[in-house]
């Protein structure tokens, strides 16, 4: 009998024990620490904003800017005089390694300049971009509407990326950039082929005057052993010419002559 009470005993004891961890399982946070999280949370955000308060004062460029921060987003609104501007306040903002993401609705007030007067000033900028370091294996595309700038085209790497986005940011004028370049991907053997090139094109004696241009006006651009030609010559012989040239460049498995005659040639 005592061993039955026993058994009992300890049955009713693991049948408890289950719906205790059960009951255990299934109870609601404790209230409390809900509201501390939900108040270290305000307190992270209160800190972010107050940053980002004083980082904004002490610059001229970005004294009409005015950041909230919730869930550590952080949203920014007002004004900036220029896109550079712009940029910065977005990257002051990343910077914090708390914050997990940031809206931009910045008012950019930059100087109305005409867009066929802009794109000028930037298509000449940026044609003498990285003189010296390969701008010829570069080449970009630009098109301009109510200040706002897109580019595109290929570049053989970031730093070329990078050196135009900057020009663009600091041309007067300018309200916002759509970023659409596309770079290559690294490559040892694409990078053979591009001095190749340049070497079979820019060295052939037809040619030759090209060289002196330090706007190197037929651009090479090398994409996995595919080669695509562009720029402005001065006649149809010369574009032909070129294209041979870079057929007969080891390697190279395709050729796309994309050169221009200039009109009236």
């Amino acid at each position: 009998m005592k061993a039955k009470l026993a058994a009992m005993a300890i049955t009713v004891g693991v049948i408890f024990g289950a719906f205790g961890a059960s009951a255990l399982a299934a109870a609601p946070p404790v209230p409390g620490r809900q509201t501390s999280k939900a108040a270290a949370n305000q307190a992270l955000d209160r800190e972010i904003q107050h940053y980002l308060h004083q980082q904004f004062a002490r610059r001229k460029s970005l004294a009409h800017v005015t950041a909230t921060v919730s869930d550590r987003v952080v949203t920014l609104r007002g004004s900036v005089p220029d896109y550079r501007a712009y940029l910065q306040a977005g990257h002051i903002a990343r910077q914090i390694s708390s914050v997990n993401g940031v809206i931009e609705q910045l008012q950019v007030n930059a100087p109305a300049v005409p867009d066929a007067k802009l794109r000028k000033q930037l298509a000449e900028r940026l044609t003498y971009d990285r003189m010296g370091e390969g701008q010829i294996f570069n080449n970009l595309t630009l098109q301009v509407h109510d200040g706002v700038v897109t580019v595109g085209g290929n570049v053989a790497d970031y730093a070329s990326r990078d050196s135009a986005l900057d020009i663009i940011a600091d041309t007067k004028g300018v309200k916002a950039v759509r970023d659409h370049i596309r770079v290559a991907p690294t490559s040892i053997f694409d990078d053979q082929i591009r001095f190749q090139t340049a070497r079979a094109i820019y060295g052939n004696p037809a040619l030759r005057r090209y060289a002196l241009n330090p706007a190197h006006p037929i651009r090479i651009v090398v994409n996995n052993g595919h080669v695509t030609l562009y720029g402005v010559v001065a006649s149809q012989l010369d574009r032909r010419v070129a294209g041979n040239a870079a057929r007969q460049v080891p390697g190279v498995f395709s050729v796309k002559n994309d050169l221009v005659v200039a009109p009236g040639k």
